[in-house]
């Protein structure tokens, strides 16, 4: 197969994946400020940093305001991860590649591109942003369930699975620094009623509420929950289960071509200490220098991936 269409399968879905992802952090942020009882225009600080994109914002806006962060990181044009720009990028990723996808999947890409284009055409009014963000989200899960239903199980569906949870563990990693350590209250707090409502806020935002709940009994503890993100292989969110799907595909583009590059180790060399490293040794280093390391990792695996097969 061409770098050139592996190229375009991967970014597709990493951008569909980014456009949900970016949703999601709006989401954690907007429920972890209306859990502050002195909220303030700062707490978006958080969500502009983890989303990588503070200093672009700083670019376009004098003032931080939250009105203006959740715009930027909705459908400002000058920021290259909006959900409408990473929307637009995928679909333009995806015509590239047309005759490598199912209809299904195609239509369904389009269908997004379409419907969100006409939501976002306009600021979103804050009384309906809860409403844009689900929208977002189903759309991004109808085209997986299209993708995923309908696809060949062939090198084009490795590279597009690998571009998805690359995307989805580097969002993981990010939602948890939001409230780690962005928004994280004084230290008199931790621990406290208000803590644990942040942490559920958090659960609910990567839609893993329910699912925490089967596991811990709904017992909000920030270890358990860091435990659950990080660390549990069955969670479809999890740093964990992330990267058993990405070594696995890539063990799959091994066996299909014959070779193995740099990003095999890597991706196996990241499984292995998910699978070594414990909830209390992770938090004993410290939880926000931990994420960080990770996503430079993660970062570090994604350029492995296009010099290995060659994408251009």
């Amino acid at each position: 197969m061409l770098g050139r269409t592996a190229n375009g399968l991967y970014w597709m879905f990493r951008y569909i994946e980014r456009a949900e992802n970016i949703a999601r952090l709006i989401d954690a942020g907007l429920r972890l400020s209306l859990t502050r009882s002195e909220a303030s225009e700062e707490d978006w600080d958080g969500v502009l940093q983890s989303s990588g994109v503070r200093e672009l914002y700083d670019n376009a806006h004098p003032t931080l305001t939250s009105a203006d962060a959740i715009d930027f990181l909705l459908r400002d044009r000058l920021n290259p991860s909006s959900v409408l720009s990473c929307i637009e990028a995928g679909r333009n990723n995806a015509r590239m590649v047309r005759t490598a996808l199912t209809r299904e999947t195609w239509e369904s890409t389009n269908e997004c591109w379409i419907e969100l284009k006409s939501v976002l055409a306009k600021r979103v009014k804050a009384t309906d942003l809860p409403q844009v963000i689900d929208t977002i989200k189903r759309r991004t899960a109808l085209i997986r369930g299209a993708f995923h239903g309908t696809m060949l199980r062939n090198e084009l569906y490795n590279f597009s699975r690998i571009g998805t949870f690359i995307e989805r563990a580097d969002n993981t990693a990010r939602i948890l620094d939001v409230k780690y350590y962005v928004l994280l209250p004084a230290v008199s707090q931790v621990g406290s009623s208000m803590d644990n409502i942040q942490w559920e806020s958090i659960l609910r935002s990567v839609s893993a509420h329910r699912a925490y709940g089967w596991v811990y009994d709904a017992e909000y503890r920030p270890a358990n929950i860091a435990d659950f993100l990080i660390l549990n292989g069955r969670m479809p969110r999890s740093l964990a289960y992330c990267y058993e799907k990405i070594a696995s595909n890539l063990g799959y583009l091994a066996r299909e071509y014959g070779e193995s590059h740099a990003a095999h180790a890597t991706a196996q060399e990241t499984l292995q200490s998910l699978r070594d490293r414990s909830i209390k040794e992770i938090m004993d280093r410290g939880l926000h220098e931990y994420i960080e390391d990770f996503i430079s990792h993660n970062n570090r695996l994604g350029q492995e991936i296009s010099d290995g097969y060659r994408f251009y």
